[in-house]
């Protein structure tokens, strides 16, 4: 395996500007006066819908699930509402999640029958050794000159040299620091393989949930650390954490400074691992540590060296049992450095039926699943993150599921406010109705003028009722249609006279605007090429190209390997 660290930048700190308190916050292109409507989603609709996402952080090893599912009350407080920890047998011990998938679907849907979460939306977090995780500094860009970068792939290819194919991987950037001096910024480039990652959302998928978010462990491990520092009202030093991942699986020191990642990766020798897992020796112990702590002295000596910043406490989580014994020889080997066990659940409201179920003498063992936990999508930015590293997600349709829930909400929203406005209409009509009626009875002239009068503020009424009878019905069925749904017909032709013999569709979306996404089977890999030619010579699309491949399964007797085509259709 790549190490993912290898070409990790280490980069330079940056003046940023600070609110009231001391904490820095990031450059924006955004004016600074939000308009009415945008400071309207943020305010109302955004905090309307992060107050009620619910996300269940999922985190999945080859003898253990373990879940986790977290609220804020009135008192803006958070609130352990699920905690579970599924143990099971299986699986060989040199054996992977991903090498094992059906086995951990089938364990993982029973996890959720018997801990009842009460959500299907899933984050997740692949190990750190599965991501290319790097900082790069590329030329000042605007927004809009960085997407078009990035969609013609010319920016990835030219400052990230990947082994394989772009379109191999699932890839999450943010632009972290701007330098408008140097005419520079830093961009956050995460990155996994495509297969690994639709491997996991299968997994997901198979136990009835729905991925939504997935993350890397070490940035849930930091959004683990953000909340209980929040919570513990931290100032020690709230621009510089150190957190130190020791244990079987992956060893790396962590340091977030200005929030921003600078990770080290600790190598181990697979004799220490079974050093760890076995032995009682304290003399080989002894030796683990002082190899393991060299390496940790040199990550956080370069970082001091370089930033002229201290280091004087460390975050430890482990999957060790015994780790309090390693932390002891730790403090010895660095004298001048604490060390700590992380505690995810450190100032965290549990309710009692969950109090005995989160004792454990190394709690540091679930900071992973608490902040997956932690994690919401956000949709309308309510949140001011101040770097991208507390919203990663590698999830390759993110854009278009955000796009939908950011529809669910706005239906939502629309639906409510007329609903509203019509309640608000029918009181002042009604309320001016009844003034009307009162004024008239006392300047009654008689008993026909009454009578009518009445008749009249009646009918008002009840057509009043019947229109608003029949907008809840359209806005009833309204929101039963999916809308963007049509496709020019002559686009339809075009694509179905590029179908090869040997080629069979099995869904064909369309955004509303500008590209379609083909789904199907092929025989072989010159079908799908053929397909892919075809569709390019066709006039009314501008570019054909695969998305993604799936490997070879067999379909009525005949082996079929599955394809997703993206079509950009030419600007009308």
């Amino acid at each position: 395996m790549k190490n993912p660290f290898a070409n990790l930048k280490l980069f330079k700190k940056k003046d940023k500007e600070k609110d009231a308190s001391g904490t820095p916050t990031p450059k924006s292109d955004k004016p600074k006066k939000d308009n009415f409507f945008s400071k309207l989603l943020k305010n109302r609709l955004g905090k309307a819908s992060v107050q009620g996402e619910e996300i269940l952080g999922v985190e999945l090893t080859t003898n253990e699930i373990r879940l986790a599912q977290v609220s804020s009350n009135k008192s803006n407080q958070w609130v352990l509402d699920k905690f579970y920890v599924h143990k099971f047998e299986g699986i060989d011990k040199n054996g992977t999640v991903l090498e094992n998938q059906d086995k951990i679907a089938d364990e993982l849907k029973l996890a959720i029958q018997k801990s009842k979460v009460s959500t299907t939306n899933a984050a997740i977090a692949i190990p750190v050794t599965s991501a290319i995780i790097r900082v790069v500094t590329a030329p000042l860009m605007t927004d809009e000159e960085l997407k078009k970068a990035i969609d013609t792939d010319s920016l990835w290819e030219n400052l990230v040299q990947l082994t394989d194919n772009l379109n191999d991987y699932s890839i999450f950037h943010q632009v972290i620091n701007k330098d408008e001096k140097g005419n520079t910024m830093d961009i956050l480039f995460v990155a996994s393989k495509l297969s690994d990652i639709n491997s996991y959302t299968a997994i997901i998928k198979k136990s009835g949930l729905n991925a939504v978010i997935i993350d890397v462990k070490c940035f849930a491990l930091k959004s683990a650390v953000d909340q209980i520092n929040q919570i513990a009202g931290s100032i020690e030093d709230s621009n510089l954490t150190a957190v130190l991942e020791f244990g079987l699986d992956e060893n790396y020191v962590m340091i977030l400074y200005d929030n921003n990642p600078i990770i080290t990766d600790i190598f181990i020798r697979s004799q220490d691992r079974k050093t760890l897992q076995e032995s009682n020796n304290q003399d080989e112990m002894d030796a683990l540590v002082r190899r393991y702590m060299t390496q940790v002295k040199q990550a956080v000596q370069d970082f001091e060296t370089k930033y002229e910043k201290r280091i004087r406490n460390l975050k430890v989580t482990s999957n060790l049992p015994n780790v309090d014994d390693y932390l002891a020889s730790f403090r010895k080997n660095m004298v001048n450095t604490g060390y700590n066990l992380f505690n995810p659940f450190d100032g965290i409201k549990i309710p009692a039926q969950l109090e005995n179920d989160v004792k454990f003498s190394n709690p540091s063992y679930f900071s992973t699943v608490m902040g997956l936990a932690f994690r919401k999508l956000d949709v309308f930015g309510y949140y001011k993150f101040v770097t991208a590293v507390k919203n990663i997600n590698l999830l390759p349709n993110r854009d278009n599921m955000i796009a939908q829930k950011k529809a669910k909400a706005f239906s939502n929203f629309a639906f409510k406010g007329v609903v509203g406005i019509v309640a608000v209409i029918y009181v002042i009509l009604f309320g001016f109705s009844f003034w009307q009626i009162t004024d008239l009875n006392k300047k009654i002239q008689g008993y026909e003028q009454v009578v009518q009068t009445h008749q009249e503020r009646t009918e008002l009424r009840d057509k009043f009722l019947k229109e608003k009878r029949m907008m809840d019905k359209s806005l009833q069925l309204s929101n039963s249609i999916k809308s963007n749904k049509s496709v020019s017909f002559r686009v339809l032709a075009q694509i179905a006279s590029a179908v090869p013999k040997r080629v069979k569709f099995s869904s064909i979306e369309y955004n509303g605007s500008d590209l379609i996404m083909i789904e199907g089977t092929a025989f072989s890999d010159q079908d799908i090429l053929k397909l892919i030619s075809n569709l390019n010579n066709k006039k009314l699309i501008a570019q054909a190209s695969l998305a993604s491949m799936s490997l070879p399964e067999q379909q009525d007797s005949q082996t079929r390997k599955g394809f997703v085509i993206a079509c950009v259709l030419e600007a009308v």
